[in-house]
């Protein structure tokens, strides 16, 4: 039993914290503000990215071009793009001419031939080459996966969040800037298939023992969901109310896949009714199964959990409700809508799409199974909570925050749904969200000021102390001349939050604040009262 427990709460951590950068703990580098920073030679807004690239998996070498289309926002004289300092930078060109550039940690700044004046449209060609690093344990650390199947096969993945798309091709590696359009011209040797984002253009025969497989999305995309797939694939399709389904896969797996992934359907129901259209139809959804676990990749979701419910045959909750499901479709997917359509600006800011995708997972349950499993397991995935590091990290450093943005994202979410004690208008403002914000890059106080704008409870205390701060806040009970008196204990001033409780199993709503308050003399003994925990995420206690 003990090495079971210690399997599950390894599981526990690393899915809950994948892709989190690093914890620097403020000791920030150059390098770090080169990324994280909008500098000047950052003032453009990326248009088109057009990649042509051949891969060898022999050599475990790619090598190619980026074209980069942008607007200038300000008048550009210097350029910077980003690329990892292992890759080599072969040659950058405007129009035809070769342009000077210099290196410093892993940005390229790039002296251009022509200024580029305020709103006028550039582009450059960014030729490069190498040895791209290569993940240890893909998606938690970023890089290629140079896998083989069970035929032999040659089976390749990438994994880049939090690392940076900058790993394997040149481009404005800041989630504040997403391409209006991607084209992807991938040669792999023949006999492979590689699978991009969004609608297959189609295949040539280059003639020296490879293949050009091209893809091209038309929706704005974030850079570290631009992917690659390679593999001997089997390819099957469905159809959606009119959204293209289609399914990559390994051919031994063919049959497992068609059995497994009929799970799309009831999840794209719940997700229509619950958050709207999905946003990319223009692109299709796809499932492609990658050596590795899974990530979010827009339009070509990753799929590695080896056809099996919950994660990898285990439920991250302790309840046995996340065995009815298959974690990776239902949390990759969700982050179509939250992280792929919606997308924090600053990676500070990655609760927004790890609090809203858990979130996700507990919606998926309810529209399966009710609400009273959805809350079971949200309970249930506290267990994963450290509570020792703010959600929200430090900005303009490339910093993301702590791993709990997933399970305690997803539970402050139900608590402000139970703060607003309306189902009706919870569901109506979560939609209305997440198609009001479709295709953009906001930040978290955007995401603050549309959910606390439908209520008439001030929720900025709420957002500051669970996002702002590590702990979380704590009702206090104590016993004093005969009465029972409750408040908050919380970092934030003037904290205060409606919060339901059960007096001899009767619920009610009371509205602490930081100040003592006193019940009136129905309640004679603390143990009669406990806290609605299924639906309020706090701490509580007695005091002496």
């Amino acid at each position: 039993m003990k090495n079971i427990f210690i399997l599950a709460l390894a599981l526990i951590t690393s899915s809950l914290s994948a892709q989190v950068l690093s914890n620097k703990e403020g000791n920030y580098t150059e390098a770090d503000s080169l990324r994280g920073s909008l500098r000047p030679e950052r003032a453009y807004d990326v248009q088109k990215y057009h990649l042509k690239l051949k891969v060898e998996p022999v050599k475990q070498f790619i090598s190619g071009s980026n074209t980069i289309s942008f607007i200038a926002e300000e008048d550009l004289s210097v350029i910077q793009i980003d690329l990892f300092e292992n890759m080599k930078v072969d040659s950058i060109l405007q129009n035809g001419e070769v342009l000077a550039y210099e290196r410093k940690h892993n940005a390229v700044f790039i002296e251009l031939d022509k200024s580029v004046k305020a709103d006028e449209k550039g582009e450059i060609q960014f030729y490069y080459s190498g040895h791209p690093i290569v993940a240890k344990n893909a998606p938690w650390d970023g890089g290629f996966v140079w896998d083989k199947d069970e035929n032999g096969d040659y089976w390749i993945g990438v994994a880049v969040q939090g690392t940076g798309a900058s790993l394997w091709y040149p481009n404005k590696d800041h989630q504040s800037d997403e391409p209006e359009e991607v084209q992807l011209d991938i040669a792999v040797p023949n006999g492979l298939m590689n699978v991009s984002n969004g609608q297959f253009l189609g295949e040539k025969d280059l003639g020296d023992g490879f293949t050009q497989w091209s893809w091209k999305t038309v929706n704005p995309i974030n850079n570290y969901n631009v992917m690659i797939n390679i593999a001997n694939y089997e390819h099957f399709s469905d159809s959606y109310k009119g959204l293209q389904l289609d399914y990559y896969v390994l051919p031994y797996n063919l049959e497992k896949a068609k059995k497994q992934f009929e799970e799309v359907k009831p999840m794209m129901d719940c997700f229509y009714e619950k958050f709207g259209e999905y946003p990319f139809v223009e692109d299709g959804f796809k499932l492609v199964e990658t050596p590795y676990l899974g990530m979010e990749h827009q339009s070509a979701v990753a799929y590695g959990n080896e056809y099996k419910m919950g994660y990898l045959g285990n439920d991250l909750s302790g309840t046995g409700i996340g065995l009815k499901w298959d974690f990776i479709i239902i949390h990759e997917s969700g982050h179509e809508w939250y992280g792929n359509s919606i997308t924090a600006n600053d990676i500070a800011d990655m609760w927004i799409h790890e609090g809203f995708t858990s979130y996700s997972e507990a919606v998926y349950i309810e529209c399966r199974w009710g609400k009273e499993e959805a809350l079971e397991y949200l309970k249930g995935t506290r267990r994963g909570i450290g509570n020792s590091k703010p959600i929200i990290g430090n900005y303009g450093v490339n910093s993301e925050g702590s791993g709990d943005m997933y399970p305690k994202g997803a539970n402050l979410l139900n608590t402000i749904r139970s703060i607003y004690d309306d189902d009706e208008l919870w569901w109506k403002t979560l939609k209305d969200y997440t198609e009001t914000y479709k295709h953009q890059t906001i930040d978290t106080e955007q995401t603050e000021a549309f959910f606390n704008e439908a209520v008439e409870v001030d929720l900025q205390p709420v957002f500051d102390q669970y996002l702002r701060h590590s702990q979380l806040p704590q009702l206090q009970f104590k016993e004093e001349n005969g009465k029972i008196g409750y408040r908050w204990q919380a970092d934030v001033e003037q904290f205060a939050m409606p919060v339901d409780i059960f007096i001899d199993e009767t619920e009610q709503r009371i509205f602490p604040t930081k100040s003592w308050q006193f019940f009136d003399s129905e309640v004679e003994d603390p143990d009669d009262i406990r806290v609605n925990d299924l639906e309020f995420y706090i701490d509580s206690s007695l005091m002496e």
